[in-house]
C-alpha cells in the first residue's frame, strides 16, 4: 500500500490574534484590526490600537462578513486582553510593518495609487511604459544580430 500524505487546511481560521482588514461596508474600511475573542459563528469581539490615530479601531463587535482575515496571527494573545496589554504586543510584534510587507497590502496601495492618477500621469505612465518596450525590443534585436552572426 502507498504512503498518504495528511496535511492540515491552509484556509485561515477565526482565532484570537488574527490580524483582519475592514472591507467597504463597515465605516472602518481599509483599518485592520486583531480578533480579541470570538463572540459565536458571526461576529467577533475586535481592537486596532495602531500608533497613527487615522488607522486606529475602537474595540467593537465586528460582523466576519465585513472582514478579512490576513495571514498574519498575532503570538500569544489571551482571549479578551485589554487595550493596553495588546497595544504594547501589537508595537512589539510590529504588526503594522508586517501588513505593509504582504502582497495583499501592497497591491492595494497600489492600485489606490493608481486610482489617484490624473488623466495626464497616466498619460506620461503610458510614455514611459512605451519607451521601456522599445529598448527591450532593440536590446533584444542586438542579441539576435550577434547569435546569427
Amino acid at each position: 500500500m502507498g504512503d498518504a500524505e495528511i496535511t492540515a487546511s491552509r484556509w485561515r481560521s477565526v482565532e484570537v490574534g488574527r490580524v483582519v482588514l475592514f472591507s467597504k461596508p463597515s465605516p472602518y474600511a481599509g483599518k485592520i484590526a486583531v480578533i480579541v475573542e470570538i463572540i459565536d459563528h458571526k461576529r467577533v469581539l475586535v481592537d486596532g490600537p495602531s500608533e497613527d490615530a487615522s488607522l486606529a479601531v475602537p474595540r467593537h463587535s465586528a460582523q466576519l462578513s465585513n472582514i478579512a482575515l490576513s495571514p498574519i496571527v498575532m503570538e500569544k494573545v489571551p482571549r479578551a486582553i485589554g487595550h493596553g496589554p495588546l497595544a504594547a504586543k501589537w508595537k512589539a510584534q510590529e504588526v503594522e510593518k508586517k501588513w505593509t510587507a504582504t502582497p495583499f497590502a501592497q497591491s492595494r496601495d497600489k492600485s489606490a495609487k493608481r486610482k489617484a492618477l490624473t488623466d495626464f500621469e497616466r498619460f506620461k505612465v503610458m510614455r514611459l511604459r512605451k519607451q521601456v518596450r522599445f529598448e527591450e525590443k532593440k536590446a533584444l534585436a542586438k542579441i539576435r544580430a550577434t547569435a546569427k552572426a
